[in-house]
């Protein structure tokens, strides 16, 4: 296939285009500098664009980091600008063109704050800032969908590996052995393992039959206490020190808040098509995450 990806120089990004060429597919990336050779396209998000003659697929995962800053009603703009402008343009020119398939990311912060419900991708959207967020940003495909393409939406949950995201920014603590729990330790965490996310996006693009809304989610949700206490044991430290909400909040603003949100999200459309997860449980893909490197 000849793909093209926005969104490719990101912790996902990387690694899913080196998956994808190691895979035989042909895979053209969306910069906003000069393009440095055929591989690239340059690209203002603002503006329409016209893709690559023959392209198969496009795969869209720009957007900024939710946790990169303190949440200022500036950033905040940013965070949801960044997802839904390149979404809405990437869509049209995708209608435009008759692309058969575009893979765009989501976020698993669609459901909002459930507690201990589980949530499929039946379940309703929250009425947080991020299920708002996830919610526009699902809404800027439609151009695409309506013009016959096949939509697959990612709603991503917390990749794990050392190396970037959810897990990177706690490694410092945990190895100091001053990581602990967050809280009473009892919102659910939806991890996966950045292994079976890259799989799974490669198995979205070359499976029909998933469309719509896809739970980028491990196949056994924990609790943070329960996570906390595995990611300890793999780093053979302590994880005996609480880490209360002021704190976060102190450092994170507002933000902060959304670290204590509890998601007890499945992956019932990856699992209905089939997909073998690599990593089924949390220590599994915690194991991977600190050993294992990422695909370059």
């Amino acid at each position: 296939m000849r793909i093209v990806v926005a969104g490719a120089s990101g912790f996902l990004g990387q690694p899913l285009v080196s998956t994808l060429r190691s895979s035989g597919h042909e895979v053209v990336q969306l910069v906003r500098r000069p393009a440095a050779d055929a591989s690239e396209r340059q690209w203002d998000p603002a503006e329409p664009i016209r893709l690559p003659e023959g392209t198969d697929a496009v795969v869209n995962l720009c957007g900024v980091g939710v946790s990169d800053r303190r949440w200022t009603d500036e950033y905040q703009a940013l965070i949801l600008s960044s997802r839904v402008v390149p979404t809405a343009t990437l869509a049209r020119a995708v209608a435009a063109q008759r692309v058969p398939i575009l893979i765009n990311a989501s976020g698993v912060g669609y459901y909002g704050d459930t507690g201990d419900r589980e949530v499929t991708e039946l379940s309703p959207s929250g009425d947080d800032f991020l299920a708002g967020i996830s919610r526009h940003w699902e809404q800027a495909t439609s151009p695409a969908a309506a013009a016959g393409a096949r939509v697959s939406l990612l709603r991503t949950g917390y990749p794990l590996h050392r190396d970037g995201g959810f897990l990177k920014a706690q490694l410092v603590p945990f190895k100091m052995g001053i990581g602990g729990r967050l809280g009473n330790g009892r919102q659910w965490v939806p991890w996966i393992s950045l292994f079976d996310w890259l799989a799974a996006t490669q198995f979205i693009l070359d499976n029909d039959q998933v469309e719509g809304p896809v739970n980028m989610v491990g196949p056994a949700p924990v609790t943070n206490a329960q996570f906390t206490k595995a990611f300890g044991a793999e780093l053979h430290r302590p994880t005996v020190m609480p880490i209360p909400k002021a704190a976060l909040k102190i450092l994170y603003g507002e933000f902060g808040n959304e670290a204590y949100r509890s998601l007890r999200a499945m992956p019932g459309a990856l699992t209905a098509a089939g997909f073998p997860f690599r990593h089924r449980t949390v220590t599994q893909a915690l194991h991977a995450a600190l050993t294992d490197p990422i695909p370059a």
